[in-house]
């Protein structure tokens, strides 16, 4: 879809810090990190939520958000991860293409959901972005 965000950054047609990416899903780094190292995973193909991708894309881009958030424990000191998704304007949603939140948590983080977006520093996303690469 033409329209969509993440269908352009899938066509490489908008630039992002990837992470890593399989046969049906990508992984990236958020613009706008709840926390150091906040990641999104998509499907390649468009699907508006959770709730209408068919399941091989849920389980493909489950099974990425896994593999970053252990790479999040393991390359950014993360304690713990929180895995997030919402479907629709009610529940959340303002990017309407199916992405899972990888959230790098610690105690006393501070993070609360919803989060405050702010533009994240380019450098530390970099920086944080190779350390999870390194991790995976």
């Amino acid at each position: 879809m033409s329209d969509c965000l993440f269908c352009r950054i899938v066509a490489g047609d908008i630039p992002a810090t990837r992470i890593a990416e399989t046969e049906r899903a990508i992984a990236f780094m958020d613009i706008f990190p709840a926390t150091p190292g906040h990641a999104l995973v998509i499907p390649r193909a468009h699907a508006d939520d959770a709730l209408c991708a068919t399941d091989e894309d849920l389980a493909a881009c489950m099974q990425l958000a896994s593999r970053v958030g252990r790479a999040a424990l393991d390359g950014l000191g993360a304690t713990g991860v929180t895995f997030q998704t919402v479907a629709r304007p009610d529940g959340g949603q303002t990017v309407f293409h199916l992405h899972i939140h990888v959230i790098p948590r610690v105690a006393g983080d501070g993070f609360s959901a919803p989060w405050e977006p702010v533009a994240g520093d380019p450098a530390a996303i970099e920086d944080h972005a190779a350390r999870l690469r390194g991790a995976l």
